[in-house]
């Protein structure tokens, strides 16, 4: 299974699901915002300029996602996790 690098800001609630090589920094051309209402919180998908999938944020992360992926992620802080 490949590792998946994700970043989360507790301050907003804001994680971030990456799909690309962590070597590459790629570049969204198009953002797709998905606000499900039924789901209560907002996620953003972006595209490459070739409309492959580069990432994927979530907000209200902490309501949509694992807790052990947030603990996980870079950006957390330790000392209030």
């Amino acid at each position: 299974m490949a590792d998946v690098r994700v970043t989360y800001d507790r301050t907003v609630d804001a994680a971030y699901v990456y799909f690309t090589d962590p070597q590459v920094r790629a570049q969204a051309a198009h953002m797709y915002p998905c606000d499900p209402v039924e789901v209560g919180g907002m996620i953003n998908i972006d595209f490459d300029d070739q409309g492959r999938v580069i990432g994927i944020e979530v907000l209200a992360a902490s309501s949509k996602l694992p807790k052990y992926l947030l603990e996980s992620a870079e950006g957390q802080d330790p000392e209030s996790a």
